[in-house]
């Protein structure tokens, strides 16, 4: 003989099942203290504070502020006779933002030079504009030493010379160098090793 329970009866005893299983979870009452509402009595719910970027981003590591002590003794060699920071080229050195600006060139001659500037990017931003300059701008770019790294070369305008750009970013620095017909090997590498090691 089979039994059957009735679509009423099960329900019912599926809820006093779980009301004795909800029983058995909760926690003991103290001798003499009050119970306390597991239910907030606030029907608004409390905000998350919002996390607001600053300004100037934060990053590990220090921007250098000597244009010389960056580089290496090879890439000085490379440089050497090239005037540093001459005022005929506007700012340059430490800038009150903590960036460094540095310019190595001639104010007579006509286009041999180099221009560095290390600055606070945050990664969003700084990823923004390398991936534009590969996609929109036919840069190359790749991941060395622990960053990306975005460069490309192209003939001078006006004289026959090669221009080109290279631009490094890594734990919040970008390091942007612009040059024409002056490229020493291993200048940016240099100024990697020089801020990240």
């Amino acid at each position: 003989m089979s039994h059957r329970v009735s679509r009423p009866a099960a329900a019912a005893a599926s809820v006093l099942l779980a009301a004795l299983a909800l029983a058995a979870c909760a926690p003991e009452a103290q001798p003499g203290t009050a119970p306390t509402a597991t239910a907030s009595s606030d029907p608004s719910p409390t905000p998350i504070a919002t996390i607001t970027p600053s300004a100037t981003p934060t990053a590990q590591v220090q921007i250098p502020d000597d244009c010389r002590e960056i580089l290496n003794a090879a890439v000085l060699a490379d440089l050497d006779g090239v005037p540093l920071n001459d005022p005929a080229f506007g700012p340059s050195g430490l800038q009150t933002d903590g960036s460094l600006i540095c310019v190595w060139r001639d104010p007579a001659a006509d286009t041999t030079g180099l221009v560095t500037t290390i600055t606070y990017v945050s990664r969003g931003p700084a990823l923004d504009m390398l991936n534009s300059l590969a996609d929109d701008d036919g840069y190359t770019c790749y991941t060395p030493d622990g960053g990306t790294r975005c460069e490309k070369t192209w003939e001078n305008e006006d004289y026959p010379v090669t221009d080109g750009r290279t631009l490094f970013w890594r734990d919040g620095i970008l390091i942007d160098t612009q040059f024409s017909n002056l490229a020493p090997s291993g200048y940016t590498s240099a100024i990697v090793t020089s801020i990240f090691a």
